[in-house]
């Protein structure tokens, strides 16, 4: 386990490049979603994970907890699933004449939303709150979560059956959507040469520590944007919000995402400042999930995302 208390950028970068490739001896071939799911982790965003059942969805999500030394509870979200089960109830205590609240799932490090679109509309709303302010509020009295607190959604796709459409609201404020796909041939011969790789998530050590953690979130705060790229990022924005391109364009919350999703792919990279090719690294898994093509398009909204990338000139 690292447990160290240097701070200078490269020691950032080597704690995490070590965290990312334990997690790849157990997702084999997905460099990119890894490293895309851990950034989304170290800028304190929420990361939904769209795939069809039987990908590694649950597995990813338990390596990086196991990886990062977080205390993971999984919530198996289903369609009598109540909001009471995910945040608590209050219960009263006959001997102290008293409601005593009795803490649910939701206070973690860290949480899988297992399947979070098969449960009813009004309980994927009661994680609006949890996720934007870091607190739940149960019969008129606030309770702080704990922190570090991070949530990974998995969904199945919307055409299959049982699944309810996650509002815009909860959408916004999931900062990454990833897909895994299949694995290539020769990470699927890997994997099932290799055994269960559940079994083989429940005997790593952590990796990083969680005062460690900590403070790889903290240096993510510190890394610098300039105004060049400021305005580049504003650009980008402002291309999603062309009433002929997308319904809708992405949100403030959206374009603060990318800014710290940038910040923290540039110290996973080992600089002290953002550039361009950060921005362009995550805008796509930030973009995509908010956006909406219009009724004149029909090609996917990722190929759209890509196109303003690809328009918008690098400063």
């Amino acid at each position: 386990m690292l447990d160290t208390t240097d701070n200078s950028i490269a020691d950032f970068q080597a704690d995490i490049r070590q965290a990312v490739a334990a997690i790849e001896t157990i997702i084999l071939g997905k460099s990119t979603q890894i490293e895309l799911a851990v950034c989304c982790l170290i800028a304190r965003g929420h990361c939904l994970i769209e795939d069809l059942p039987g990908v590694g969805k649950t597995t990813l999500s338990q390596t990086i907890a196991q990886v990062f030394g977080l205390n993971f509870n999984r919530i198996q979200f289903t369609s009598d699933l109540l909001p009471a089960d995910i945040l608590g109830v209050s219960i009263f205590d006959p001997r102290d004449q008293v409601f005593k609240f009795h803490p649910g799932p939701v206070f973690s490090n860290f949480i899988l939303a297992d399947e979070i679109n098969r449960a009813t509309p009004k309980t994927q709303s009661a994680l609006l709150e949890a996720m934007e302010e870091k607190q739940i509020t149960v019969e008129g009295a606030t309770h702080k979560l704990d922190e570090p607190f991070f949530v990974i959604g998995t969904q199945n796709p919307l055409d299959q059956s049982g699944t309810f459409p996650l509002p815009e609201s909860q959408l916004d404020r999931f900062m990454m959507k990833i897909s895994l796909g299949y694995p290539d041939q020769e990470a699927e011969r890997a994997l099932l040469s290799g055994g269960n790789p559940r079994e083989l998530v429940h005997r790593m050590p952590p990796e990083i520590s969680l005062e460690r953690f900590i403070a790889i979130q903290s240096a993510v705060d510190h890394i610098h944007c300039s105004e060049p790229l400021l305005n580049y990022v504003q650009h980008l924005i402002q291309a999603t919000r062309n009433p002929g391109l997308f319904v809708y364009g992405i949100s403030p919350r959206a374009g603060l995402a990318v800014i710290q999703a940038s910040k923290a792919w540039a110290l996973m990279h080992g600089r002290s400042h953002a550039e361009p090719g950060d921005v362009q690294s995550v805008f796509g898994a930030i973009a995509d999930h908010r956006l909406n093509p219009s009724e004149q398009h029909s090609r996917p909204t990722s190929d759209l995302v890509n196109d303003i990338i690809d328009q918008i000139p690098i400063p």
